[in-house]
């Protein structure tokens, strides 16, 4: 899958902030790599053992959320309102012109912050769902700019979305 962002003031670079919760959807959303190169990117994901290298690999092009679990309601909620600060914050940092996300919960609150500021919102629905939908999908289909999904059944849940064939 190729995404391309138009380029309407002459060679600057489009500010593109990639954002995800760790694990498979980070792992969805590396595959996009390839385009990190075309624009001025920034990646956002969960602090955890497994995505703490990503500095190292990343230098300065990556910023961490709270890891938080559903499974632990009561600490989540205060994890979840914390990232929904630290989103403002990280989206007023970065000013990023379009987001592009695999999901889940913690990039709805980004979604949301940069279509009231303008950006464009790019949703890849996640691999993983090829029958239903997704509750970050969910949220984020009636904003997104760009809606993609990997699995062709999934238009008939989401109709306004394009098929985008699988970024595995």
């Amino acid at each position: 899958m190729e995404l391309c962002f138009k380029t309407e003031i002459g060679d600057i670079m489009k500010k593109v902030l990639f954002i995800s919760s760790t694990g498979g959807h980070l792992s969805e959303m590396l595959q996009l790599k390839p385009m990190f190169k075309k624009y001025d990117y920034h990646i956002v994901t969960e602090y955890t053992d497994s995505t703490k290298n990503l500095k190292n690999i990343y230098p300065s092009k990556v910023d961490y959320l709270v890891f938080g679990t559903k499974d632990h309601l009561f600490t989540y909620i205060f994890k979840f309102g914390f990232n929904i600060l630290k989103s403002i914050y990280l989206f007023f940092k970065i000013r990023p012109q379009y987001i592009v996300t695999t999901g889940t919960h913690t990039a709805v609150p980004i979604c949301y912050i940069a279509k009231f500021f303008g950006s464009k919102v790019i949703f890849i629905e996640t691999f993983a769902n090829s029958e239903t939908k997704t509750l970050s999908g969910k949220l984020v289909y009636p904003i997104a700019d760009l809606f993609i999904v990997q699995w062709k059944s999934m238009l008939k849940l989401y109709p306004n979305a394009i098929y985008g064939g699988w970024i595995y």
